[in-house]
């Protein structure tokens, strides 16, 4: 039986209300998505729990991850760096950036986030 690909980095698209994952290594990539339930309730605040909840689920799946890559639009980066910076502590050091990207292909994720982690490695990003 082969076993199955390590991934230790991966390049995250993100919004309010769903992330494209792509996590890689040197030879493959795996994507998935992951969907905000939309479950909004009539409650005080319930959007904004909403959106914790999704943001939370999306933190989650990034454990053992050393190394993310955030793209996505301006207010989704924002929110979404909030967040993390506000209730996922641990999570900052390994969050390497958060670049603008709106709507990319996988094929593009996936070279934006390979090229993007080679600069890392030479150095070029700070």
């Amino acid at each position: 039986m082969p076993s199955e690909p390590v991934y230790s980095r991966a390049v995250i698209t993100i919004d309010s209300h769903k992330a494209q994952i792509t996590r890689l290594n040197h030879d493959s990539h795996h994507s998935h998505l992951i969907r905000a339930s939309g479950k909004s309730t009539p409650q005080h605040n319930s959007d904004v729990r909403h959106v914790h909840e999704f943001f939370a689920a999306v933190c989650d799946d990034l454990t053992g991850l050393e190394q993310v890559l955030v793209t996505g639009g301006h207010s989704g980066l924002s929110e979404f760096r909030h967040y993390v910076t506000s209730h996922r502590p641990a999570l900052v050091n390994r969050i390497v950036g958060y670049e603008t990207v709106n709507d990319p292909t996988e094929g593009q994720r996936v070279a934006f986030g390979r090229a993007y982690f080679d600069k890392i490695r030479d150095g070029l990003v700070p």
